[in-house]
């Protein structure tokens, strides 16, 4: 395959059922990222010179992600449903001048790998003017066979036209096609409608193609990357699928973790070597665990960093813009967000630090919060290096304890505290000899009052 040809890819995104939801059924999600901006990361992988996705009417949200994800994609809007060959022609105008290679995908069929859609240009580069891409179907009820004589495809035949011989075919289409560039405008032109739906089918160019004397030949995949999305069990065993995935990734490049089927990553999340991550551990979009940190059970992670050495959890949750630094704890029911903990710094149970930096190797006590929100903005909190903030502690942002600051417990902070002061801000106390007593003697017969 020559490294100057012109790789465009036709993506239909518009096509098939809403899933008994508002969204296109391509922009639900698998691994926290849109089931079509799965294919265009591998579409990205693959090199594609061009990228046009063909939508539906009124889908907005659709041509955002794809605009997003692939700022020099194109958006076609296909606005009579007629078909697969008639989304293809919509976007005819993207791939019709100067494409070596056409790569006609589906925004539903979200594991497709870019190593797949190479190899169906190596066979275009190796003489094949279409080729179909197949999997070794386990179940083949339902698929489109893929009929095969002395190395080319003959046709694809559906299940309902099949012979009791072609049943038994186990080779199935998985839908995703590659053209010559110069072939495709010419295919598409010649496919007709005369069918029960009155669509035009885009499987019917290996007819066409073979008669002109066309090489149509097909190209193997697993039958896991190309399954498609119809429906939310499906989309749920699409799921799996890419949680195994990952789990197994991360396992071979030195991650461990202790109850794999427990844990769920997401699309982007990169966690590097000696890592320990223990049972049932969420880890949402945008996170980054460095080397030898431990993200302890039940813990919740999203767009956040954790630095080497650091532990999190049990039952922590980081939300977006937490920073944890080298060699910090983070404890049981504890909520970071938007917050750097410098290297050594503790915070250990039960706290709520948001807006905020903890100097490094401070000490965080037990129900300790920052007060960040004032109802219309939040304001920031500065915490000191070497801090020590007792237990029940508020702290009221905007706020800056200088280093070595220490706060006496239960107190209510909301001035600034100098560096090495102490701050005390509650309420004196006051003992009332033998008050207790006549306390609990009015009480109990209140008590009894009203069981009479």
């Amino acid at each position: 395959m020559s490294n100057s040809s012109c790789l465009a890819i036709v993506l239909a995104a518009g096509l098939g059922t809403r899933m008994r939801s508002a969204l296109p059924k391509v922009m639900h999600e698998i691994g926290g990222l849109p089931l079509v901006g799965h294919v265009l990361n591998s579409v990205v992988h693959a090199g594609a010179d061009k990228v046009a996705v063909v939508v539906g009417p009124e889908m907005a949200k659709l041509e955002e992600h794809v605009a997003i994800r692939v700022p020099h994609a194109t958006c076609h809007v296909q606005v009579d449903r007629l078909g697969t060959a008639h989304a293809v022609k919509a976007a005819e105008e993207a791939y019709k001048a100067a494409s070596d290679h056409v790569l006609v995908l589906f925004g539903d069929t979200p594991l497709v790998k870019a190593d797949t859609l190479h190899r169906l240009r190596e066979r275009l580069s190796g003489g094949a003017d279409v080729v179909v891409l197949g999997f070794e179907a386990d179940d083949p009820f339902g698929y489109g066979r893929l009929l095969e004589s002395d190395g080319e495809l003959v046709a694809i035949r559906e299940e309902k036209e099949a012979t009791d011989e072609e049943r038994r075919v186990t080779l199935c289409n998985a839908g995703i096609m590659a053209f010559k560039g110069s072939a495709l405008p010419d295919l598409i032109a010649e496919i007709k409608n005369d069918n029960a739906k009155g669509e035009y089918y885009l499987t019917d160019a290996v007819e066409v193609a073979r008669s002109k004397g066309m090489r149509v030949v097909s190209e193997l995949a697993d039958e896991k990357e190309v399954q498609g999305i119809n429906n939310r069990s499906q989309l749920a065993s699409c799921e799996a699928v890419f949680q195994q995935v990952q789990r197994e990734t991360f396992m071979e490049n030195g991650v461990t973790l202790q109850a794999p089927e427990t844990v769920y990553f997401s699309w982007d999340t990169e966690i590097d070597p000696d890592v320990v991550v223990e049972p049932n551990v969420v880890f949402g979009p945008g996170v980054h665990v460095d080397s030898g940190a431990r993200i302890r059970a039940f813990s919740h992670l999203e767009k956040a960093h954790v630095s080497a050495d650091a532990t999190v959890g049990p039952y922590a949750r980081l939300r977006p813009g937490a920073d944890i630094g080298e060699g910090a704890h983070i404890g049981n029911f504890v909520e970071i967000k938007n917050a750097k903990v410098e290297s050594g710094a503790k915070v250990n149970h039960l706290s709520y630090i948001g807006d905020a930096r903890v100097g490094a190797k401070s000490n965080i006590g037990a129900g300790t919060i920052t007060c960040n929100y004032d109802g219309y903005l939040k304001h920031h909190t500065d915490i000191g290096a070497g801090s020590f903030i007792g237990s029940d502690s508020v702290l009221v942002a905007p706020l800056t304890l200088g280093d070595g600051a220490f706060v006496a417990a239960g107190s209510v902070v909301t001035s600034d505290v100098p560096e090495n002061a102490l701050a005390i801000g509650r309420g004196q106390q006051v003992n009332k000899e033998g008050r207790a007593k006549v306390m609990r003697e009015m009480l109990a017969a209140a008590k009894a009052s009203r069981k009479g």
